[in-house]
């Protein structure tokens, strides 16, 4: 377990790249659409190279695997990855890149809640310390929810839930079709490929309402790519892998991705000069860190 979650530490460390890169290419102008779909059109090739420099034929377990079952790899590829990070690009839109990522937090709570779907019964004390944790995310929101900008706040959380539930849903559902000797790095890379035809069509509409993309919007959603699509997702798809069937522990290495909150806060406020919370919301962060270290005493107890 104590590997488990130190890679999920390590992948939302690297998942935090993803927060304040979308809000920096925002800042700048570039269309969000282009920052969702560039994110896994630069990912694509760069896991493809990553299986050809690994030793021996990393491609064919995985194009057979698809040909045993197109429709799941497709369906759960898109709401896994689709699903998650188009909403969740949508949503840096709206708010700064450290509130966007506590509001993702709400994965956790949807982590949990999913598990009913896989024949497991809810782990109840992961529960309580999911909630504490969201406890925090609401003193950081309450700034922002207190303005009266309903609207607005509104605009940032709903495709921001759309996310927190298809991210596990999607990464779960795969877990359970890929058969046991394909690793994680193969995983990743069949879900992205099956993920292409979503980002190719969000690129059509993005080219359409945008045109092409700057060269600085490329260059930082390359950066995004390699940082938070392929390192991040490998270190915690890898993590997850290790405890899947143990629903407490699986709680346990998702709730890691809390941590997200605390890089995206640092990386925010000191690369792009975004607005630091207040008391309250410092409050509310020393809530989701401890809410994070509480799941995983519970994981050893």
């Amino acid at each position: 377990m104590k590997k488990a979650f130190v890679c999920g530490i390590l992948a939302s460390l690297f998942f935090a790249f993803t927060f304040v890169l979308n809000s920096s290419m925002n800042l700048a102008g570039g269309f969000w659409m282009w920052s969702a779909c560039l994110r896994y059109l630069f990912m694509l090739p760069l896991l493809a190279l990553l299986l050809w420099v690994l030793p021996g034929d990393r491609f064919t377990p995985v194009l057979k695997a698809i040909k045993r079952q197109p429709g799941s790899w497709f369906l759960w590829s898109t709401v896994g990855f689709g699903l998650f990070y188009l909403p969740l690009t949508m949503a840096s839109v709206f708010g700064e890149s450290w509130l966007v990522a506590a509001s993702w937090q709400l994965t956790i709570v949807a982590g949990v809640l999913l598990t009913p779907l896989f024949g497991k019964r809810i782990p109840m004390k992961n529960l309580m310390m999911a909630f504490v944790i969201l406890a925090g995310i609401f003193l950081l929101q309450m700034p922002h929810l207190s303005s009266g900008d309903w609207k607005g706040n509104g605009m940032a959380l709903v495709p921001v839930l759309i996310a927190a539930f298809s991210y596990p849903l999607g990464n779960r559902k795969m877990m359970q079709h890929c058969p046991e000797e394909m690793d994680t790095i193969q995983r990743v890379f069949g879900m992205t490929l099956c993920s292409m035809p979503f980002w190719i069509l969000t690129a059509v509409v993005a080219f359409v309402q945008a045109g092409l993309p700057g060269k600085g919007q490329i260059v930082q959603s390359a950066a995004v790519a390699l940082f938070s699509g392929v390192i991040a997702t490998i270190l915690f798809f890898y993590a997850t892998d290790l405890v899947k069937g143990n629903p407490k522990q699986l709680a346990i290495v998702e709730a890691t991705q809390s941590g997200e909150v605390v890089f995206t806060l640092i990386g925010g406020v000191l690369l792009l000069g975004e607005q630091a919370p207040n008391a309250m919301g410092l409050a509310g962060l020393a809530l989701i860190i401890g809410g994070m270290l509480c799941n995983s005493f519970l994981s050893a107890a």
